[in-house]
């Protein structure tokens, strides 16, 4: 599998939500058998007034209706930013095989925290490989948030 194509097409995704004045958060979610792209996405929390309309839970709700499954198995989501908790679960109820990240998220990042509780208690939680293109996915951000100061 291509991890950095995969992972510039997550960045895409963000620059997309960029331009529609959605923090810069894309990713894309992969068939991992055929390695084609099943669902695209951004964050919509702004547009949609709906702060749990992140970039995460809009791909695999989308992707759930288009397989018309409600598990994600042998699939891979690549995102520009470490998944918060909330997304973080979502993605380990969906099945899906591993995550890919850019920028760590400190603050909010659920990755890293949830895997060992539940490794611990033996819940499933997909590979997990961050810092993939973190400087662009960071520069992104960065960007995003320094515009907004600006105006403010």
């Amino acid at each position: 599998m291509n991890i950095d194509f995969f992972m510039n097409e997550a960045i895409t995704e963000a620059k997309k939500a960029k331009k529609l004045d959605e923090v810069p958060i894309g990713g894309v979610l992969v068939d991992n058998i055929s390695q084609n792209i099943i669902v695209r996405g951004h964050n919509r929390v702004n547009k949609s007034n709906s702060i749990i309309n992140h970039c995460e839970i809009h791909i695999i709700f989308e992707a759930c209706k288009k397989l018309q499954s409600k598990y994600l198995n042998n699939t891979t989501m690549f995102i520009s930013l470490e998944p918060c908790t909330m997304c973080a679960a979502a993605i380990s109820k969906a099945h899906i095989s591993k995550v890919y990240f850019g920028s760590y998220d400190n603050k909010f990042g659920g990755m890293e925290r949830l895997i060992l509780l539940y490794k611990k208690n033996k819940i499933y939680f997909p590979e997990t490989y961050g810092g993939i293109l973190e400087k662009e996915s960071s520069n992104l951000l960065k960007e995003f948030f320094k515009e907004k100061r600006k105006l403010s």
